[in-house]
């Protein structure tokens, strides 16, 4: 850790990148809004001339997160692409259905409140039971709200079965409105463990970065910056596609002693270049 250089703001760095790989929950908003001065600072660093993506492990499409961050107070415009995971899933489903035969499939979806953005425009058709299942979709979690064990019977006969599943929300710890909540990462992980396969989409896979550098024309990895709030994820993801980073002491590391990250950055092999207390400028 004490390799690790903290920062007060992005100012501090932000003329030696051109684009800025922004996470969502931990770094802008967590479960109850927006972090003091998070909009203004987005606002800031793109009036600076950056290119900005909001990359997040969202299982929701990106157009329906552009609209949810508006909502909150951020200013439209203040970012180029809201890239989710959810996005980069529906885009490869696409690709795959547009090579492949057959009719529709059914899909056991597990999403948050209600979403059915992941199966609009693709050959899927929604079904609740693992039974019936032809492929699980686990694109949120509401772990608030439900138990783990309750997962695990809708799941185990799809996974027995051998149903193919993604997960466009790697996340296994999730910010809501009471608090930490187990993510769909951790249902994907469940999966696993009842003998289930997965694909899994978003940071720190390969996928979402491909999508993202393609968007900005392929530059310089070494001129594109991350910033998230785990290290597991957003650090980790980030030096595997050669970016620099900066881990935000918000977001689920808010609690985190100076020695728990430490020991963090060495079981994922990843340590991110600098820390910022907050998304500041």
């Amino acid at each position: 850790m004490s390799a690790v250089r903290t920062i007060p703001g992005l100012s501090a760095i932000a003329e030696a990148y051109d684009a800025f790989l922004v996470d969502q929950f931990g770094v802008l908003r967590d479960g109850r809004g927006p972090y003091p001065g998070a909009a203004e600072t987005l606002v800031r660093l793109k009036h600076a001339g950056k290119r900005i993506i909001i990359l997040s492990n969202s299982g929701k499409r990106s157009a329906e997160n552009d609209r949810r961050l508006a909502a909150l107070g951020f200013e439209p415009g203040s970012w180029d692409w809201f890239l989710t995971s959810g996005e980069v899933a529906w885009q490869l489903l696409r690709r795959e259905q547009a090579t492949a035969a057959g009719g529709m499939r059914k899909c056991l979806l597990i999403s948050r409140d209600g979403d059915l953005s992941p199966l609009k425009g693709l050959d899927l058709v929604r079904t609740e039971s693992g039974e019936a299942a032809d492929i699980v979709l686990l694109a949120g979690s509401e772990g608030d709200v439900h138990s783990l064990g309750y997962y695990e019977d809708l799941l185990r006969p799809a996974a027995r079965r051998g149903i193919p599943c993604l997960c466009t929300n790697p996340d296994k710890v999730m910010l809501t409105r009471t608090g930490h909540a187990f993510g769909a990462g951790r249902l994907a992980e469940l999966y696993e463990s009842l003998g289930g396969k997965v694909r899994w989409i978003g940071k720190p896979f390969p996928d979402i970065y491909d999508f993202a550098l393609d968007f900005l024309g392929r530059p310089d990895p070494a001129r594109v910056f991350a910033i998230g709030d785990s290290v597991e994820h957003d650090i980790a993801g980030a030096a595997s596609a050669g970016l620099g980073s900066a881990l935000v002491a918000t977001g689920i590391l808010e609690q985190q002693s100076e020695e728990e990250r430490r020991r963090l950055f060495a079981a994922h092999g990843a340590s991110p270049d600098f820390i910022l207390p907050r998304f500041l400028w």
